[in-house]
């Protein structure tokens, strides 16, 4: 499978303002790409196909007055922005059809230089490389420093250089991984596991283990305002304001940083130490139109269990999502009778059939291993996961890279 390992970059002015004009050229010849295939649909003609879109939108328009700069930076990142716009052609025409998972993709829109995030691909064939000092040597911009978090695992097979809203620089390697090596990182166990998800308590496992919502968004909440405001109050377009803007970018991108460690180390922590894991499956989409919207997009549970997804499929454990209509909450985990539905407010309640007093939370998480199959198997016997695209990155040991290419 493959996956991605971000790390982050510190250019320099030179390197910055070289990463700035291969930003600038990647995005015309995709807005270019963009408008000659709406121009051909105006026209009612063919749509053009992509290498006739990379002679006339890359190798001719070099040669002329008004696209001579596209020369400056490397070729290999206008023919994968010219991919992009294809992909993006490829999706909107599949969710037209209904063949595309997901909601309704439209059709590619043109990008503007004032976009919040700014991203270009190399690929092996652009001759990038890792020096022997641990910089990224990319073409026509120079060997870029990288702070390694971790080692790569083995050779990448492409790297994207992306450019966030709060400023920061990072190099996104595509590695490939072997599924045997990792199977055998992980220890044997034959421990079976449901978790409810929650506000108060971020996750409640079957065991009775209760994990606190970090609410990493509501701690900041008041920094977050006095930011926004003094952002509201600035003249558009002047300096100051981009400064501002900055300022609540790099408040937001500190408060996504500090999720995405904290899922990583729980996913990570949970794929250790079970076999089988039962979930369910929220309709995040929908209970971000409740009055607990704040609340549930501080959680992110759609993102923690996508990092669960792929960091399960990697390592040989087995994951199953029940029905967000499963009444996990309205069962006793005991006699199994179905006592109705209650109030949040209501945290526990006592069964009357059998009368256990049971905790909400605690009994919705035994409830979900018991409707994932979980709950009478070992080793997680139902085994049944999907084919699941892992493309999250995920945390690891320090240390620079020990080989030129391979790190």
């Amino acid at each position: 499978m493959q996956l991605r390992y971000a790390f982050r970059l510190y250019p320099n002015a030179g390197q910055r303002t070289a990463l700035a004009r291969a930003f600038g050229c990647a995005r015309v010849v995709f807005n270019d790409a963009v408008r000659a295939r709406e121009d051909a649909r105006k026209a009612g003609q063919p749509f053009p196909k992509a290498g006739e879109l990379s002679t006339r939108l890359i190798t001719e328009a070099k040669r002329t007055t008004g696209r001579s700069w596209l020369g400056e930076v490397s070729a290999v990142v206008l023919q994968q922005s010219l991919r992009d716009a294809e992909a993006a052609y490829k999706n909107f025409f599949a969710s037209l059809r209904g063949t595309r998972k997901g909601p309704r993709t439209g059709p590619p829109r043109f990008k503007s230089r004032k976009d919040a995030r700014q991203s270009i691909r190399f690929t092996a064939n652009a001759r990038w490389n890792i020096t022997d000092n641990g910089r990224l040597n990319l073409p026509k911009i120079g060997a870029v420093k990288v702070k390694w978090s971790r080692t790569l695992p083995s050779t990448p097979t492409s790297v994207t250089v992306i450019k966030d809203a709060a400023g920061r620089y990072f190099a996104s390697f595509v590695i490939d991984t072997d599924p045997a090596a990792d199977a055998t990182r992980m220890p044997e166990t034959d421990r079976t596991i449901g978790i409810d998800l929650g506000l108060t308590h971020f996750a409640v496992l079957s065991d009775g283990t209760k994990t606190d919502s970090p609410r990493f968004l509501r701690r900041v909440e008041k920094k977050l305002k006095k930011a926004q405001r003094e952002l509201s109050r600035t003249q558009k377009g002047s300096k100051n304001r981009a400064k501002a803007r900055l300022k609540v970018a790099r408040a937001h991108a500190k408060v996504t940083d500090a999720r995405r460690e904290f899922h990583h180390q729980l996913s990570t922590k949970l794929i250790c130490e079970n076999q089988g894991i039962g979930v369910e499956d929220l309709s995040v989409a929908g209970l971000a139109r409740t009055k607990l919207a704040k609340s549930v997009h501080d959680a992110g549970w759609a993102s923690f269990i996508s990092t669960l997804e792929y960091k399960a499929e990697r390592y040989g454990r087995t994951l199953v999502k029940i029905g967000r209509f499963e009444p996990t909450s309205q069962t006793c985990s005991t006699c199994g009778v179905k006592d109705g539905p209650k109030p949040l407010d209501v945290r526990e309640w006592t069964c009357t059939a059998c009368g256990t007093v049971h905790d909400r939370d605690h009994n919705a998480a035994l409830n979900v291993k018991t409707a994932a199959g979980l709950a009478v198997s070992a080793c997680g016997a139902p085994v049944r996961p999907g084919a699941i695209p892992a493309q999250r990155e995920e945390t690891g040991s320090h240390g620079l890279p020990t080989e030129p290419r391979a790190a």
